[in-house]
């Protein structure tokens, strides 16, 4: 694997605090995180003392904060207060600086079920200006990343975040395009000039997710041509899942109904994302591909 690869992962997913996350990360030969939830907060509520204190141990570790894997966003555009929302992004943005983050993830607000997303456009792109004229100064780049039942869900919405918005970053989600019912090679030519970064995280037909390389996210296609590009960064996010009676059913030979990709522990289950991760690296390596 290239060594100007970097690698960071939303650690939570192996460990609620801050120790195991940063035996998580330094195990897997990962540079940092993307942070989402830490001793229990999640970091968009990380008062500046407990940032500070997170910053001091990451550094300690030799490991960075890449991104805030922030909610921002993630609010009912009918219903969610935005001013209050807003604020909170003023929020986040410090604790941002004082983490040394480069990055912000956010998203383009929930819209109503059933609803034509063309009837939001207007809303959604006049709140995200609005987000974007409270980053700038900040040195954080805002990253919208696809998420089911979004505006920014569809390649083509996304794009049009872009456009309309270039300041707002996009990080590329496979999976959450995959549970969209959105063709993942189609919506890399689609935005990979606006791509950030990407997250990475597979997904099958039935929206069930999979370790990287083992989806329908043609994941290899895509990390490829951005590491051919020049892009480096990545951020794993397992998401698989954890069965904590799974030992015992191996131990008995009854493993009869228990899916493939599950794990006994979320240690596990993100040590499994992060060796897929490399093995599919490796075998770009091993290609030609990096």
């Amino acid at each position: 694997m290239s060594n100007t690869i970097r690698l960071y992962a939303f650690a939570d997913e192996a460990s609620p605090g801050l120790d195991g996350q940063i035996a998580a990360l330094l195990r897997n030969g990962m540079q940092g995180l993307e942070i989402r939830g830490v001793d229990g907060e999640n970091v968009s509520d990380l008062a500046p003392g407990k940032a500070r204190e997170v910053r001091r141990r990451l550094d300690g570790a030799g490991l960075v904060t890449w991104s805030v894997g922030s909610p921002i966003g993630k609010i009912d555009i009918m219903r969610d207060d935005f001013a209050a929302h807003l604020d909170k992004l003023r929020r986040t943005l410090d604790i941002a600086r004082i983490l040394g983050a480069a990055n912000l993830r956010m998203f383009s607000f929930y819209l109503p079920a059933g609803e034509d997303p063309a009837r939001f456009r207007d809303e959604v792109l006049a709140r995200l200006l609005r987000m974007a004229e409270a980053a700038r100064g900040s040195g954080v780049t805002l990253c919208h990343e696809n998420e089911k039942g979004i505006y920014g869900d569809s390649a083509g919405r996304c794009l049009d975040i872009h456009t309309s918005l270039p300041e707002i970053a996009g990080v590329f989600d496979p999976a959450n395009f995959i549970q969209c019912g959105q063709d993942t090679a189609e919506a890399w030519s689609l935005l990979k000039p606006h791509i950030r970064y990407l997250h990475i995280k597979d997904a099958l037909a039935d929206g069930s997710v999979v370790p990287v390389g083992h989806g329908l996210g043609r994941a290899a296609q895509i990390i490829g041509d951005y590491l051919a590009s020049g892009g480096t960064a990545m951020t794993l996010e397992p998401h698989l899942k954890v069965f904590p009676g799974l030992s015992a059913l191996e131990r008995d030979g009854a493993q009869s109904g228990v899916e493939r990709y599950a794990y006994p522990t979320s240690d596990a289950a993100f040590d499994a994302a992060a060796r897929a991760l490399r093995e599919l690296l490796d075998g770009l390596d091993e290609n030609g591909g990096i």
